[in-house]
């Protein structure tokens, strides 16, 4: 056999190989550059008071969920009933409206529910780019110092709250400082 009719089989088995190695992969786990580092840096206009601005040292203190979200995103209206739902539980959630009407988006809030202590409206993306964010809905776990300890892209379900957002959230908040 010559070398050159072997190159087509090579590289037709190295494409079965990348493709069933993706098969096995959960397409909502994402690594992420910012994963065990500080928030990007941001300031912009908050969605309820444009002349309020809302500013990464909001994401100090106590662990927050930061969910990037808008009113054209289907996945993020699926995920909403379970924002609510972390939100009574006492769950520290900030938005970022990313890429969205900010009417609409308030619309939004009133007709369902706001489950957001803040939420900081990023009209052209830009912010969101910072943060690695190429699609709605993306939810990210911050430590109490603003680090970055969690990615999860997709809409949040019941399993992904309780086996890794919950457990993960509890042990931030027992963490010193």
């Amino acid at each position: 056999m010559r070398w050159s009719n072997a190159v087509p089989l090579v590289v037709l088995l190295a494409l079965v190989l990348a493709f069933w190695r993706g098969l096995g992969r959960d397409p909502t786990v994402v690594p992420s550059p910012l994963i065990g580092r500080p928030a990007p840096q941001f300031s912009l206009p908050s969605l309820r008071d444009p002349a309020v601005l809302v500013t990464n040292a909001e994401l100090v203190g106590q662990p927050t969920l930061v969910n990037v979200w808008g009113t054209w995103c289907v996945g993020c209206r699926a995920e909403h009933g379970m924002l609510l739902d972390l939100a009574r539980r006492g769950v520290r959630i900030v938005g970022l409206d990313w890429k969205d009407d900010a009417l609409a988006a308030r619309a939004w809030l009133v007709e369902l529910g706001d489950p957001y202590q803040l939420v900081a409206y990023d009209a052209t993306g830009s912010v969101g780019i910072d943060w690695g964010v190429y699609g709605a809905p993306e939810t990210f776990v911050l430590d109490k110092r603003g680090v970055i300890r969690h990615k999860h892209v997709g809409p949040l379900t019941a399993e992904e709250v309780a086996g890794t957002v919950l457990p993960l959230l509890d042990r931030l908040a027992r963490e010193a400082p």
